[in-house]
C-alpha cells in the first residue's frame, strides 16, 4: 500500500522523509556542526615582514601561506616531490611536530639554507599545539617554475 501511495504521489513520501532526516526527525532545526578550531600562526616572509594568519585545525601550512599571498611555491602541489615549500619552524613548536618521514628528510637535504628547524610546509598540518607558531620563509629557494607559473591552492 505504501509503495502505491509513494508511486501515486510522485515520490512525495521519499522527499518528505529526506527533509525529516535533515531536521534530525525531531521536527526542530538541523543540528549545526561545530565550527572547526582556529589556530593563529605567523608567517615571516623573505623581507622579514610578519604576517599573522588564522587557519583551521588540519589546514596544510603550504596551502595556508598560498591563500594569504605568501611566496611559498610548492611546485609539486604538496605531493612530497620537491623542497620548494621549505620553512623554518619556531621553537618550541618545532618539537611539537611529528618527526618527518624518510621522504621528507630526503627532500629537505635538497633545500638551500637547511637548518635544524627546517620542515616542508606541505607536511605540516595545523593543530592546537601550533598556536602562536612562526613559519619563516628562507631567504632563497629553488624555484622550479621558470615560466612564471604560480601554483594555486586546492
Amino acid at each position: 500500500m505504501a509503495a502505491s501511495i509513494a508511486a501515486a504521489s510522485g515520490g512525495f513520501v521519499t522527499r518528505r522523509l529526506l527533509r525529516g532526516a535533515a531536521r534530525g526527525l525531531s521536527g526542530g532545526a538541523a543540528a549545526e556542526e561545530p565550527e572547526a578550531a582556529v589556530v593563529n600562526v605567523v608567517f615571516v616572509d623573505r623581507a622579514g615582514r610578519h604576517v599573522p594568519v588564522r587557519g583551521r585545525v588540519g589546514d596544510n601550512v603550504l596551502h595556508l601561506a598560498q591563500r594569504h599571498g605568501l611566496e611559498l611555491e610548492g611546485a609539486c602541489e604538496a605531493s612530497l616531490a620537491c623542497s620548494t615549500c621549505h620553512v623554518y619552524v619556531s621553537a618550541p613548536h618545532f618539537d611539537r611536530l611529528p618527526a618527518p618521514d624518510e621522504r621528507e628528510d630526503d627532500l629537505l637535504d635538497q633545500a638551500p639554507l637547511l637548518q635544524e628547524n627546517s620542515r616542508l610546509g606541505c607536511q605540516i598540518l595545523l593543530s592546537p599545539a601550533l598556536e602562536g607558531a612562526h613559519f619563516v620563509l628562507p631567504k632563497v629557494t629553488r624555484n622550479f617554475y621558470v615560466d612564471g607559473h604560480v601554483p594555486k591552492p586546492h
